[in-house]
């Protein structure tokens, strides 16, 4: 049987680092962090990580742990996440994974992998070497001839996926398609009781995105930003352009006023609030737990005690 963790989710600001913290001091677990921004040492307040103070002495895992300046792939997550998740479990401790970057969550629980393809490799570069001299319209159309699923289902706006389906199979002589296809099938790796965490009025959880960007400018976002350019890293990093250091960026560079970025970051993060909700709900295995105009942690501490005392987590 696929060993046992939980997985606290929901949008932005809805509280699932205080929940996470509470679970693992009742089961004796240790968190496991699930944002593909918070794995970047120094970007500790566009990205909420938890404090010191807001871990409460509780382990906490796949936090800072890589440099803003290289690249970080879903796959190197699920394979660096996946290994702090067994060593929990050999330890005879409670995993609790918590955040809202899905797709990271969605590939860790199966852990199936992904495709295989060195991202980055020659055969990428040649890619984009006849992307830049020919367009994509070629390109898409050898996508239709080798996978035309994968060909229809995206987007020919989507040039990065595209190279990469291409990549795929030109290196491994699979499709993605049949990758996905063949994985699906299998069991997955862990057996993930999900509690997700939302507001019954969604703009109370507006309102609470609002609060959270305000207080993370005065907590020093833009001096956040400024020492990591003074440190080197160039404003095209992948990292840079997170929603909070993407728009206080143009603050630093003196292209937008304070107000006009943190106007930017506040609609950003509700946009992004939204689409993670989206992504949820195709989940029908989360307990949701509803907050009303405040959240209430004692309430889901027992709401969430009483869903995993169902599912066999004592």
């Amino acid at each position: 049987m696929a060993p046992k963790v939980i997985c606290v989710v929901g949008p932005t600001a809805s509280g699932k680092t205080r929940l996470g913290v509470l679970l693992a001091k009742q089961y004796g677990g240790e968190v496991v962090s699930v944002d593909s921004m918070q794995i970047y040492r120094g970007m500790t307040i566009g990205t909420a990580a938890p404090t010191p103070e807001e871990m409460e002495g509780v382990p906490h895992h796949m936090i800072g742990v890589a440099s803003p300046a290289e690249p970080y792939s879903a796959a190197r997550y699920v394979q660096e996440a996946g290994a702090a998740v067994d060593d929990i479990l050999r330890r005879g401790k409670l995993p609790i994974l918590v955040g809202g970057t899905g797709l990271w969550l969605d590939a860790l629980i199966r852990g199936h992998g992904f495709p295989a393809g060195h991202a980055g490799g020659e055969v990428r570069a040649r890619l984009q070497a006849r992307l830049d001299a020919e367009g994509i319209g070629p390109l898409l159309g050898e996508l239709e001839r080798v996978d035309p699923e994968s060909a229809r289902r995206l987007s020919p706006h989507d040039e990065k996926r595209i190279l990469r389906a291409l990549e795929v199979y030109l290196e491994t002589g699979e499709t993605i398609t049949a990758h996905n296809a063949r994985t699906a099938a299998l069991p997955p790796r862990y057996d993930a009781v999900w509690i997700g965490l939302q507001f019954e009025d969604r703009a109370d959880m507006r309102d609470l995105i609002d609060q959270r960007v305000d207080a993370m400018v005065e907590e020093g976002l833009l001096d956040e930003v400024r020492g990591l350019l003074s440190a080197g890293l160039p404003p095209k990093a992948t990292a840079l352009q997170a929603i909070g250091y993407k728009e206080f960026l143009g603050v630093a560079e003196g292209s937008k006023t304070t107000a006009e970025a943190v106007e930017e970051v506040k609609l950003r993060s509700r946009q992004y609030a939204k689409r993670q909700l989206t992504w949820l709900r195709r989940n029908p295995d989360v307990h949701w737990i509803y907050w009303g105009k405040n959240r209430d942690f004692e309430r889901a501490l027992q709401l969430s005690t009483e869903i995993l005392s169902t599912h066999g987590v004592c």
